[in-house]
């Protein structure tokens, strides 16, 4: 068993990202600026947005966060929004999911010039990647695949199963799966209510496990010699953490990891290659490489 260390991998990307923007600065380029809008006081979107902060230092970007109390009305979330969009200056910027629930999170998705959408959740980006055109790839997906080709692992022609059919996760991860230029596998989507999905793992040569619940991959699910990309983080109540929680993963680690040719682990797996992936797609925004005009 091979585990598939994220963290690395992602640390090894933000320098290679850092030296390129050096390059393209000392010969008198632009720095790449990516804006995060905040909205109201969620631990774990405070976390994640920190950590954009941290890499977009780590990799030479300027970065600007942006909050908002989470009284805000939709109508002035949708006016940051506008006003990002026609500010030069910034090639890229994301609003930070969940919203509080008076906000309709697709209404501000939809509201975002797509050319900036480096998540990759406006409904133009997500149609481009299902059709196999440039666009900007949502940031888990893309952390998965660069994951798999870093790792040399082979998926053309093999068996992949994912568990979850989430908009941000499952389906576009089963749409780049089966393309040709991206995973070339032959794909199967499973959730809760899939009555063979035990089966269907069993027979699996990648299982992706995006379900969002703690420990539902077990070792009896699992073939020998599969390759095992755990995706959860949910936060798991720990008395003898300093947080008190540990996050866990959808997969039962100790137990499956035996079995697996790789393997990732939560944390340290998916997670870090997240926030690396939306580094990317910002160097790309500011490069205006991707054509999607």
């Amino acid at each position: 068993m091979q585990l598939i260390d994220g963290k690395a991998t992602a640390a090894a990307i933000k320098a290679e990202i850092a030296e390129e923007v050096k390059s393209i600065v000392a010969k008198g380029g632009k720095r790449p600026h990516l804006a995060a809008v905040l909205v109201g006081h969620d631990g774990g979107s405070e976390t994640y947005v920190k950590n954009k902060v941290i890499a977009c230092e780590q990799c030479g970007f300027t970065s600007t966060l942006i909050r908002f109390e989470d009284d805000i009305t939709e109508q002035q979330l949708l006016d940051c929004v506008d006003k990002l969009n026609k500010d030069e200056d910034i090639d890229g910027f994301i609003v930070q999911l969940p919203l509080p629930r008076h906000i309709d999170a697709q209404h501000i998705i939809e509201a975002i010039d797509y050319r900036k959408d480096v998540d990759g959740f406006h409904p133009i980006n997500v149609g481009r990647m299902a059709i196999g055109l440039p666009c900007f790839i949502s940031a888990t997906p893309l952390g998965i695949l660069t994951l798999l080709q870093r790792y040399n692992i082979n998926t053309s022609g093999k068996k992949c199963v994912i568990l979850g059919r989430s908009n941000i996760v499952g389906k576009p991860m089963a749409q780049l799966m089966m393309q040709k230029e991206y995973g070339d596998a032959t794909v199967t989507v499973c959730h809760s209510h899939s009555a063979t999905l035990k089966e269907e793992c069993r027979e699996a040569d990648i299982i992706i496990a995006a379900i969002g619940s703690p420990d539902f991959v077990t070792a009896d699910m699992v073939k020998e010699g599969a390759v095992v990309i755990d995706v959860g983080t949910t936060r798991v109540e720990d008395a003898t953490k300093k947080r008190g929680y540990r996050l866990n993963g959808d997969v039962k680690f100790d137990e499956v990891a035996e079995k697996c040719s790789f393997i990732t682990p939560v944390p340290g797996g998916v997670g870090p290659m997240t926030i690396c992936s939306l580094m990317k797609n910002t160097l790309s925004a500011s490069k205006k490489t991707l054509k999607t005009s």
